[in-house]
């Protein structure tokens, strides 16, 4: 008798996961190659320059200034050392980590369905298929790879990858763990959580779909008396693990910087953002503040300082901007629930608000294949959560993990990176009814069918319900203007005339469309400034439109002005014309304000300093020259011109 032949192992090589997570990777590679070859792929502006300068930073030698992290600090310092290991400023080599932690999110996606659908997917009464949950699995993940807004925000210079990839890990520790001892895995999943949380603090909305799983799993099976302490421990464990993995920041924060701050000293700024009168659920930046990361952590420690009538630490000035949101929330209280519904509405809604613009960015340049949009997947993703829901019990993790994560949000706003965490639970729920609504239709259960219908029809008028604020509309055209603005001034410098006018074309039509939507906002009047006064540079032109253009340049500045007299920016641009035209009163006057607005501004004293030296105030130059040395002691021309104060020709005349 012949001995029976044993079942063949099945290839690593036929598992859909493997090719999802190839499928993904190729796509976003793709993206990166075609990314790399625009002007933009190097940062410029927004979160994505405060992040790579805080790393050159780090990486040239500067590990700390003393004071608390004014910003979460784990990405910086992960960049820091790839650009460390490259060698160089290496924004690729960081794209390529991303895109293979981006295809790792779709490998979880398909793991996660696999471990939600697999009880159900032998159900004789309804007809499943034993291929239920592989079909949902790989429908979702795809939908993953070809969503727009992650090609975009994985291939750039920003975290939101790293929060998404760990958020869906947790998740599916939480679907497949059915025992587990009062240890493991809750401290390495806690350290885990830990060092990402240094990245993205939203990530401990985790940590209660953790701890729910404790509950189920540990010493699972024994009396309560026996499992309440292991469980006790399990999540102390997971507690001590988290801050085990965020020590790198509060042991900073708290033995270098001597401040009470467990992560970042900003989120009493982005409090104050979220909950104040002028709020509308977006990051809307309250009157003074503005829009560019590095620009609204200066106005926030100076504003508050101003207001307290003494230099405060970090952690005071959080704490400031956390009392002015109580204050609002405790005297407004019905304004403030209102703002929560409005929020709330945001999160659901179609409308794409991208703080940093770069969805349109890269839509302009080409890069981005088309692909879905948050509303599309919303809209299935609520259709189907009731009925997958009622069907899938053990869904109702992936409902949590939505829910937990919208709820991570609603102390401080909305925008279209912070709710991507989100949208591969979307999927899931999505695929899910589809492949529901496909299972009534195939079974003549009409009904259940229409029913599903209606859901879609509702969900797909919640997610539509149109913006009220026209000032929405104008942010993707004053962001894309401002990178039009800097790629002309790129081409100039290299001497590229055709292609600067080109891109001062683009840039003052994306900034005028910006200003017919919001006519008094400072920021578009700077921008379209620096426009006209790029004009003014070109060589091409006559005296008479040279003049011409540095004229309109100087009035969208003084407009700017009239919005926002602590505009920094503007006063130094002013200032700058002044030297220029050698008006060194009004130069010194306007450098001046812009000292008094954002006080730690180097180049602004340097400058200063350069006025009072031609205007023969040679102790008051030395004066303010030594405070930009002390911001930044090895500028060169901050040097030089310590050299020429020296001189014994920079001394004033006697009288």
């Amino acid at each position: 008798m012949s001995a029976p032949i044993s079942p063949r192992r099945p290839s690593i090589f036929s598992s859909p996961g493997l090719w999802l997570f190839v499928v993904t990777f190729v796509v976003r590679l793709l993206v990166l190659i075609r990314f790399s070859n625009s002007l933009d792929f190097l940062p410029e502006g927004d979160d994505m320059k405060f992040y790579s300068d805080w790393a050159l930073r780090i990486a040239h030698g500067q590990w700390t200034d003393h004071m608390a992290f004014y910003g979460l600090p784990g990405y910086a310092y992960l960049l820091a050392l790839i650009f460390t290991l490259a060698g160089q400023f290496d924004p690729f080599s960081v794209g390529i980590l991303q895109a293979l932690l981006d295809a790792g999110i779709a490998w979880l996606i398909w793991k996660i369905s696999r471990e939600v659908f697999r009880g159900a997917a032998a159900a004789p009464d309804e007809g499943t298929s034993t291929r239920m949950p592989d079909f949902i699995g790989i429908g979702a993940a795809l939908a993953w790879t070809f969503f727009t807004p992650e090609q975009a925000f994985s291939t750039i210079l920003m975290p939101t990858v790293w929060l998404v990839f760990a958020y869906h890990f947790c998740l599916w520790y939480a679907v497949k763990t059915q025992e587990a001892s009062w240890w493991r895995p809750w401290l390495g999943l806690g350290i885990f959580s830990g060092v990402i949380a240094m990245m993205v603090a939203t990530i401990l909305f985790a940590v209660p779909l953790l701890v729910t799983v404790i509950f189920r799993s540990v010493a699972r099976g024994q009396s309560w008396a026996v499992r309440w302490p292991r469980i006790a421990g399990a999540i102390a464990v997971l507690v001590a693990g988290v801050y085990l993995g965020a020590s790198p920041a509060w042991i900073h924060n708290y033995f270098i910087a001597h401040e009470p701050v467990m992560l970042s000293a900003h989120s009493g700024i982005n409090f104050w953002i979220g909950n104040n009168p002028a709020a509308t659920g977006y990051p809307r930046m309250p009157p003074g503040i503005r829009a560019t990361q590095e620009g609204l952590l200066k106005d926030s420690v100076t504003l508050a300082q101003a207001a307290a009538g003494r230099k405060l630490t970090r952690a005071e000035v959080s704490k400031y901007w956390a009392a002015k949101a109580n204050d609002y929330r405790s005297t407004h209280f019905s304004a403030w629930l209102r703002l929560m519904c409005v929020k709330f509405g945001n999160f659901w809604n179609a409308y794409q608000y991208d703080d940093l613009s770069i969805i349109k960015l890269l839509r302009d340049e080409g890069v981005l294949p088309p692909g879905l949009t948050f509303g599309f997947v919303a809209a299935l993703g609520l259709a189907g959560l009731f009925p997958v829901l009622w069907r899938f019990p053990k869904s109702g993790w992936v409902v949590a993990a939505v829910l937990l994560h919208m709820c991570a949000l609603m102390p401080v706003f909305v925008t279209e990176r912070y709710r991507l965490a989100a949208v591969p639970g979307l999927m899931i729920l999505g695929a899910a009814g589809l492949w529901v609504f496909w299972e009534n239709l195939v079974a003549a259960r009409w009904s259940r069918a229409v029913v599903y219908i209606a859901l879609c029809a509702g969900a797909a008028w919640f997610v539509s319900i149109p913006q009220g604020d026209i000032g929405l509309w104008s942010l993707d055209h004053y962001k894309a203007g401002i990178r039009a603005t800097k790629a002309a001034q790129i081409e100039l410098a290299a001497k590229h005339f055709d292609v600067a006018e080109g891109a001062l074309d683009r840039a003052q039509q994306n900034l005028e469309t910006a200003y017919r939507y919001v006519p008094t906002n400072a920021d578009i009047d700077f921008a379209l400034g620096n426009v006209w006064l790029t004009r003014s540079e070109e060589p091409s032109n006559d005296e008479h439109t040279k003049v011409s253009d540095r004229t309109r340049a100087k009035l969208f500045y003084r407009r700017a002005i009239e919005l926002n007299p602590r505009h920094a920016s503007t006063l130094n641009n002013l200032g700058v014309l002044a030297m220029q035209e050698n008006l060194l009163p009004a130069a010194e006057k306007f450098f001046a304000k812009a000292i008094e607005a954002e006080p730690d501004d180097a180049k602004t004293h340097f400058l200063l300093a350069r006025v009072l030296k031609d205007d023969g105030q040679i102790e008051a130059a030395r004066a303010e020259l030594q405070k930009a040395l002390l911001l930044r002691p090895n500028q060169k021309e901050f040097l030089e011109l310590r050299d020429e104060l020296a001189a014994p020709s920079a001394k004033p005349p006697t009288k």
